[in-house]
């Protein structure tokens, strides 16, 4: 689940970068830090050294989210609009914040932490990488504006602490958990929900 969300947050966040018009050393850091944030963020909290300091293979394979992420990018260059308003864009994003929030409620649960504390590591690792990305950008990030966004993160959480309560764990929590952030993510693209602002 972690190596499907650092591909797509690597995709998502080069594609970022690419609609900000950075070059491509600044589409390849904030396709690495969209991916690898969260991530960081969350093995700090539950006091572990950050998987990607600890193996090549997470930084591998958010380099060839990357790569692909530029060749994306260089195909619709082309196009009107933004990349950010790209189905290629919002469907990687999805799919990383499925599995982030995903992969962060196990941590969370693995590591021993309170339900709250497990919705916090959910929460975090799916929103964590991109809200750096958008300050790297010097934009208010997305997860503190209106749009549905850390939302689904924060219910694939409650809903893999219920999911152990009723006795549904491993595997099959961290994939149900993963499918319905995935889903309540795109359905709030598709029907344009927003959180109220103040």
């Amino acid at each position: 689940m972690n190596l499907v969300g650092l591909l797509a947050f690597a995709v998502a966040g080069a594609l970022k970068g690419a609609d900000a018009d950075l070059d491509p050393f600044g589409v390849a850091t904030l396709g690495v830090l969209t991916a690898l944030g969260g991530g960081t963020i969350r093995d700090v909290l539950v006091g572990r050294v950050p998987a990607a300091l600890r193996s090549t293979g997470d930084v591998v394979v958010v380099l060839v989210g990357v790569a692909a992420g530029l060749l994306v990018a260089g195909a619709l260059s082309g196009g009107a609009g933004r990349v950010r308003d790209h189905p290629a864009f919002l469907v990687a994003d999805a799919v990383g914040l499925a599995a982030f929030a995903a992969s962060g409620a196990a941590v969370g649960a693995e590591a021993g932490l309170s339900a709250f504390g497990v919705v916090v590591t959910a929460t975090l690792t799916g929103v964590g990488g991109g809200s750096l990305s958008d300050l790297l950008l010097t934009r208010t990030p997305v997860v503190l504006r209106e749009d549905f966004y850390a939302t689904p993160a924060l219910a694939g959480g409650v809903a893999y602490v219920v999911a152990g309560a009723v006795g549904v764990r491993g595997a099959t929590a961290t994939l149900g958990v993963a499918l319905g952030v995935f889903v309540l993510r795109l359905v709030a693209v598709r029907r344009d929900w927003s959180l109220p602002s103040v």
